[in-house]
């Protein structure tokens, strides 16, 4: 299986920039002064200089011997910035010093957890100030929650659970960040039963914009717990996530490919396998990829399964199983031992995404493939293309997980089966990025404008699909965006995150 099949359509579970705080305290909501406007160079300088009266053996500047592997630890080349100074703290308290300090500093800053999310700015900034969750990777055991520090990748959470013989939902590649995919929903292999990631949070501890840190949760600022949910990064840093945890000593897994001839029942079943969803007593999940090389004209669907206990094969996938490929393994093993070999290397490619959401329907996607293929061609002579048509499911049962948790989440989704498909396409040169950027948002809109034609567009934009030209918060329901607004402006009053923090989807005014 070649390696970048699951790398280029599952980085988008990352989006590192969201990131939030830990420990009890009070609001301070009375001060509506906004944070200080300074330049980019002074207030840099400013939060630097202090960081390092403090911090000294924590903050990083160029042409440290350590700068250059911090500047670049992202999966995506164009994230790659130059930050006036690196900041990489060991316990929330210092994270809340920092944030303090950027405040009073005017300092622009960006977050970093996994570094996964792929466009540049999204966690990383040029001549601010970059915090950066390495130091801060501990978690504990509960009988049924884990508690998680924000420098956790999913591989550390499924390894943490595995003695223990449980599983988070979390993220589908060893190297994707908890933070990140937590706070923008979280798409896991177990959604159908569970829910998204952000459905099985039970308590975020979280570092406000002047340095307060305070817990939410369903009882301790019950707003903030549910704007989290799904919010993103415009609210705070968490920098503690307690996260349920489920009995699953197996998980039953299935590795298939196909060749063209396959594409069509490929993409039946996928549309079949959505709708048909009624049965939720079994968690099962996938990755559904079709990738396209334009030198040799190879096409590759492929099909990465996993499913809760023990079916060999598992059952959840007979669709796909009926279908003739040229390549199928099927095992029983563990939530870590699996995510052990799903490795998504750091600068690799340069890779942008764009996605739209559609009611299934198979006819329809496979003429949207058809078009993307052949559209393909216009960018073929694009050194190291690396072109894939991503299928995610979100059955209507996932949907249903926030809309009796008592809790909920910001999407408020319609209960429906939908279809998120998404074009991640990877390139090699810096100077074909205009050109890459522009096709992928031409074509994205123009298959969009589509199904919107044909009724099967919706208006949902998933943060980790999504490109940065895109506005998810556009499909979310127009009070769940006001009430975020609102909740945004009680927790941060000074605008710290609005006006300050890079990186991410902003709410906006």
């Amino acid at each position: 299986m070649n390696s970048f099949l699951v790398l280029a359509s599952l980085a988008s579970s990352a989006f590192s920039s969201s990131l939030v705080g830990l420990g009890q305290g009070s609001i301070n909501a009375t001060s509506t002064t906004a944070v200080s406007t300074v330049d980019l160079e002074t207030g840099a300088r400013c939060a630097c200089s202090k960081l390092a009266i403090s911090y000294s053996s924590l903050v990083i500047y160029p042409g440290s011997a350590n700068y250059t592997s911090q500047a670049t630890s992202y999966w995506d080349i164009r994230a790659d910035l130059d930050p006036a100074c690196i900041f990489l703290p060991t316990s929330a308290e210092q994270v809340a010093d920092a944030v303090g300090l950027f405040a009073t500093c005017g300092a622009q800053f960006a977050v970093r957890g996994g570094g996964h999310m792929n466009y540049p700015g999204s966690n990383n900034i040029n001549g601010g100030v970059l915090l950066a969750f390495d130091n801060m990777k501990g978690y504990r055991v509960n009988n049924d929650t884990i508690d998680v520090a924000p420098g956790m990748t999913w591989y550390d959470v499924y390894s943490a659970l595995d003695p223990y013989g449980r599983a988070a939902i979390g993220g589908r590649l060893k190297t994707i960040g908890v933070p990140g995919l937590t706070l923008i929903g979280g798409v896991s292999y177990f959604i159908n039963k569970y829910g998204f990631a952000m459905d099985n949070v039970v308590n975020y501890d979280v570092v406000l914009g002047n340095g307060t840190q305070v817990a939410a949760n369903a009882t301790s600022n019950p707003d903030l717990f549910w704007a989290l949910k799904g919010g993103a990064n415009n609210f705070g840093i968490v920098t503690k996530f307690t996260l349920k945890t489920y009995s699953m000593p197996h998980i039953s897994t299935t590795i298939q490919e196909f060749n063209e001839t396959a594409v069509y029942d490929f993409i039946k079943a996928s549309c079949d396998w959505v709708v048909a969803d009624s049965d939720s007593s079994v968690a099962a999940g996938s990755v559904l990829t079709i990738t396209y090389n334009a030198t040799t004209g190879s096409v590759s669907p492929s099909l990465l399964g996993v499913q809760e206990g023990i079916s060999n094969p598992p059952s959840k996938f007979v669709n796909f199983t009926a279908i003739p490929g040229v390549y199928k393994v099927n095992n029983v093993t563990t939530s870590k031992q699996w995510a052990e070999n799903l490795d998504s290397p750091k600068q690799m490619f340069r890779v942008t995404f764009g996605h739209h959401s559609m009611f299934p329907d198979s006819d329809v996607l496979y003429s949207m493939y058809q078009t993307w293929k052949a559209a393909v061609n216009q960018i073929a002579d694009v050194q190291g293309l690396y072109p894939t048509f991503v299928i995610n499911i979100s059955p209507a049962s996932a949907v249903r997980v926030a809309k009796t948790n008592g809790i909920g989440n910001v999407w408020g989704l319609v209960e429906e089966p939908t279809i998120w498909w998404q074009l991640s396409t990877g390139w090699d040169k810096a100077e074909d990025d205009l050109r890459v950027e522009a096709w992928v948002r031409q074509l994205v809109e123009h298959l969009h404008g589509i199904n919107k034609r044909n009724g099967l567009a919706r208006d949902f934009i998933y943060m980790g699909d999504g490109g940065d030209w895109q506005d998810p918060f556009a499909g979310f329901p127009g009070e769940n965006v006001q009430r975020m607004r609102e909740i945004r402006e009680r927790y941060d009053p000074l605008g710290t995150f609005t006006r300050l923090n890079w990186g991410g989807f902003k709410l906006g005014n």
